[in-house]
């Protein structure tokens, strides 16, 4: 392990660079402490792009450049081209067949996700959090993939990263019966804790999404953002500590 980002094992594709990056190696301060790249965390803005830029030299090339967007939960995937690289967009997927272009995602217990094929046809970051994975942010980016970029699902690999686990994933009866509600198979990932809360199961249902899609490769850096504070920048951990402010971990995906 990169003491800056994680890889997974048993992944040897020579035509793609990627890293979940933990929460060391930057230059913020406090809370933000230290590799905090989110510009709208309350963080100094000129830090913020140090540790961007910090972490970005560690993955792309000097003849690419990083695409971020503004993150809204949802399970909106934007095609990035040369054409829209400087335009604001909003949204929680990226995908790209441009060799220059560098994608990325911000995370803070939600998963970060990779997916590219074995013939460089192209890449693609998802962010999703339980809102993603409500709306199925998985399956809307192999439908998008099948339909423009790659037909062979056999060709497919995907990587989820560190994110929220289940033992700290702590939810309502109204929370899980929204996932009922939109699939009933979904019951499976909700472990009941209480008569008042259960355990979800993010990434396991993630993955199920995944595989319900047809994808066999499916690899994950099973790390939990919210048990290991020297590592991960956690949401819900800072909520638990009543602090109001904190960062967010940049995970990045590029060609070769």
């Amino acid at each position: 392990m990169n003491k800056n980002f994680l890889n997974v094992k048993n992944l040897n594709f020579s035509h793609i660079k990627y890293g979940f990056f933990t929460r060391i190696g930057g230059k913020s301060k406090n809370n933000f402490s230290s590799l905090n790249c989110s510009i709208s965390s309350g963080d100094k803005i000129t830090t913020v792009k140090k540790n961007i830029k910090t972490a970005s030299k560690m993955i792309i090339s000097n003849n690419q450049n990083l695409k971020l967007v503004k993150q809204i939960h949802s399970n909106k995937i934007i095609e990035i081209s040369k054409k829209n690289f400087n335009s604001e967009l909003k949204g929680d997927g990226l995908i790209t067949k441009d060799f220059s272009i560098a994608l990325g995602v911000l995370t803070a217990d939600c998963a970060p996700i990779f997916v590219f094929d074995k013939k460089k046809n192209f890449i693609c970051c998802l962010h999703a959090g339980w809102k993603g994975a409500l709306l199925n942010i998985s399956k809307k980016s192999i439908n998008l993939i099948k339909k423009k970029y790659h037909k062979n699902l056999n060709d497919l690999v995907v990587i989820i990263g560190p994110c929220l686990a289940k033992n700290n994933f702590e939810v309502s009866s109204i929370f899980k019966k929204k996932f009922i509600k939109s699939n009933i198979k979904y019951k499976k990932f909700f472990l009941k804790k209480n008569n008042k809360k259960y355990l979800f199961d993010m990434r396991g249902l993630i993955n199920y999404q995944f595989k319900e899609m047809g994808i066999k490769k499916i690899l994950n850096s099973k790390h939990d953002t919210y048990k290991n504070e020297k590592l991960f920048f956690s949401h819900r951990r800072s909520n638990h500590k009543n602090l109001t402010e904190t960062g967010r971990m940049i995970n990045i995906v590029s060609f070769a």
